[in-house]
């Protein structure tokens, strides 16, 4: 970490008229982080690390599942009612989890910066509003949000508020125990307590609901990810904040600002697939990071 602090130093030193003093670096890389995002223009790369504080498991860090439960994939929901029905009773479970949870320390941190015009953009995978929720604005999320449900039929959008609504009048008396909860508010749930539910359609055309979010198997909206790759491009950095950056959706961005010599900052419990990339990396909490970052 502190041979990365010492390459952000020096690095910036020219784009942002920071002082290239290793030293200072080696002893205080969170200062070298905070000279850094002070000359602005820093672009945010979020993922499910950073909603862990607000009780939200992430994928792959502490605490999340390790895939002990497969995601759904686009494909599984659209090929059978009984995959959709499957879906749709876990997620009715997951849903009061996510949509009860509130913005930590680190989500009001990254408002607080944008509030203060020092970020051009915020790119999120994660799916749970909670940078939004905190005041966040013109957030970019990469892969759709939970508070939104797509009819695959006629491509209206309405909020999941109405379809949790609708769900629970159409289940009276239904109740199961999740014992398991993943980022996407996919809740495990026995077989058993999934068949006995019922799913809605459509209140206009009767067809297929999907709740508005990039399934694995699914292809982001291309022109989501031409706009991720434009804010990228034109960044003074790139700040990854709780991301392993398995998956490519979100590494593209990673590589594609590294490609362009734009300096990269990573901070995560954990190595990252981004960390050759990355010129300052802090293994460290979010919200107490983030935090202590605003105040300096």
């Amino acid at each position: 970490m502190t041979q990365a602090a010492d390459r952000v130093r020096n690095a910036l030193a020219d784009q942002a008229g920071l002082p290239a003093d290793p030293a200072s670096a080696l002893a205080d890389p969170a200062g070298a982080l905070a000279d850094l995002v002070a000359a602005g223009g820093v672009v945010i790369l979020s993922g499910a690390g950073l909603s862990t504080e607000s009780g939200i498991p992430d994928y792959r860090g502490p605490t999340g599942l390790a895939r002990r439960a497969e995601p759904m994939t686009y494909q599984t929901f659209t090929g059978g009612a009984a995959a959709r029905r499957r879906y749709w009773a876990r997620s009715h479970l997951g849903w009061r989890h996510i949509a009860g949870a509130i913005p930590n320390a680190g989500h009001h941190a990254v408002a607080e910066l944008q509030r203060r015009g020092l970020l051009a953009g915020i790119i999120t995978q994660n799916v749970d509003g909670l940078h939004q929720a905190a005041g966040a604005q013109r957030v970019i999320e990469l892969h759709g949000s939970l508070y939104r449900v797509v009819c695959l039929g006629c491509g209206q959008r309405t909020s999941r508020a109405a379809l949790d609504e609708r769900l629970r009048a159409a289940n009276p008396g239904w109740a199961a125990m999740a014992t398991q909860l993943s980022p996407d508010g996919d809740a495990v749930l026995a077989d058993e307590e999934a068949a006995r539910f019922q799913v809605v359609g459509c209140e206009d055309c009767g067809g297929m609901l999907k709740p508005d979010v990039v399934f694995f198997g699914e292809n982001v909206p291309r022109d989501r990810v031409e706009a991720c790759y434009a804010l990228t491009g034109s960044a003074r950095a790139l700040v990854v904040l709780g991301s392993s950056l398995t998956v490519m959706s979100g590494y593209r961005f990673v590589r594609h600002a590294a490609k362009l010599a734009i300096p990269i900052v990573i901070i995560n419990h954990g190595p990252t697939r981004g960390d050759t990339h990355a010129r300052l990396i802090l293994n460290a909490p979010l919200g107490q990071t983030l935090t202590t970052l605003t105040a300096r």
